[in-house]
């Protein structure tokens, strides 16, 4: 592997990372602050002899991912918020037909058309479906542009692994700054995973018909079941999380993506006035790491959500430490992005200090 860094923005560190883990269809629509993926695959994606389509809308290019997904491409879409509401219907539809694909949203702040700022109140929508009827996307959160590659490259994996749809959300300043990394290995298509199940170039084989409709109500729940069980197993060996100084903290900082690198600032500024702060990171928002989140806190630890949103990642972080720990929320909206020192600030206050 090489190890020599490169400057690259997030945005475009996840077109290359998807690139080199072999995705071979690519389906978008521009909208900031995501443009330079979309950018980035036209011009390498076409340069590899793959496909490249910028669809008439974001409701498409979802569909085609869907499409392609089911003729067992290593298929990917990526948006910013507003997008992401128009492929719901195909991410749904996806899910329901256990096709995996890779999903990226460089989250803008919200609802509406709202503004081009970066913010997190696409969590609940990530996290909870946001399609129509009972499925899960895997979600994984980078805080870095390292990140930004790492996490698309596994998302692939996962995908083919458990069949699922896989979101990568990141905000839009993780999408816009700038840093070095590593890139990963580029995988040779021919060493990716075969799938019997997928449509087309099948002689001398029974045809295969890939819905996601099924009209006997028996049937559809008992598939939904199956679908359930393996996201328990998801559960089980896809969890993830950053723990850092939770032992023995007085107070537990939990946020991800921009959030979380401003409460690494904020954790400096209560170290420096003798605090000792500790910081949980979510690194899947789905699975939620509510277990471990339990056991960092403990009993009676507070624990303060820092969010770019009015409140959404701070009900998972409620129902992991129940009443066993207050749980305070500061939360910013319409793309303002909290402050090191106000984070400290409100550390102080929770702590009356």
């Amino acid at each position: 592997m090489n190890s020599e860094k490169v400057l690259m923005k997030g945005n475009e560190a996840i077109a290359e990372a998807a690139i080199r883990a072999g995705c071979t269809a690519y389906f978008g629509y521009p909208i900031t602050p995501q443009n330079e993926i979309p950018a980035y695959m036209s011009l390498h994606m076409i340069q590899k002899g793959r496909t490249f389509i910028q669809a008439e809308s974001e409701t498409a290019a979802m569909v085609m991912v869907y499409g392609a997904a089911c003729a067992g491409a290593r298929a990917m879409t990526s948006s910013s918020s507003p997008g992401m509401s128009l492929k719901q219907e195909g991410l749904s539809y996806a899910a329901a037909a256990d096709m995996p694909c890779v999903v990226v949203n460089v989250a803008r702040g919200g609802p509406g058309l709202g503004s081009i700022a970066p913010a997190q109140s696409d969590y609940f929508q990530a996290t909870r479906g946001g399609g129509h009827g009972d499925y899960r996307c895997i979600v994984l959160a980078p805080k870095s542009v390292q990140e930004c590659a790492d996490f698309t490259y596994k998302a692939f994996d996962l995908a083919d692994e458990y069949r699922v749809p896989v979101i990568v959300l990141a905000d839009g300043m993780i999408g816009q700054m700038i840093e070095g990394l590593v890139l990963p290995p580029e995988r040779a298509l021919s060493d990716l995973p075969k799938k019997p199940w997928a449509v087309g170039n099948r002689k001398n084989r029974e045809s295969i018909h890939i819905t996601s409709i099924d009209l006997i109500p028996e049937s559809l729940e008992g598939k939904t079941r199956a679908r359930f069980e393996r996201y328990e197993q998801i559960k089980q060996k896809e969890t993830r999380a950053e723990e850092v100084d939770c032992k023995d903290a007085e107070i537990i900082l939990v946020s991800y993506g921009t959030s979380a690198r401003v409460c690494q600032g904020a954790k400096k500024l209560a170290e420096k006035a003798g605090i000792k702060a500790g910081i949980y990171r979510p690194i899947t928002l789905w699975p939620f790491p509510y277990e471990g989140l339990a056991k960092a806190a403990g009993k009676g630890v507070p624990v303060l959500t820092v969010e770019m949103s009015m409140g959404q990642l701070v009900e998972d972080v409620r129902l992991s430490v129940y009443d066993n720990s207050p749980v305070h929320l500061l939360g910013h909206s319409g793309g303002m992005i909290p402050h090191e020192d106000e984070v400290f600030g409100e550390i102080k206050k929770i702590l009356k200090k």
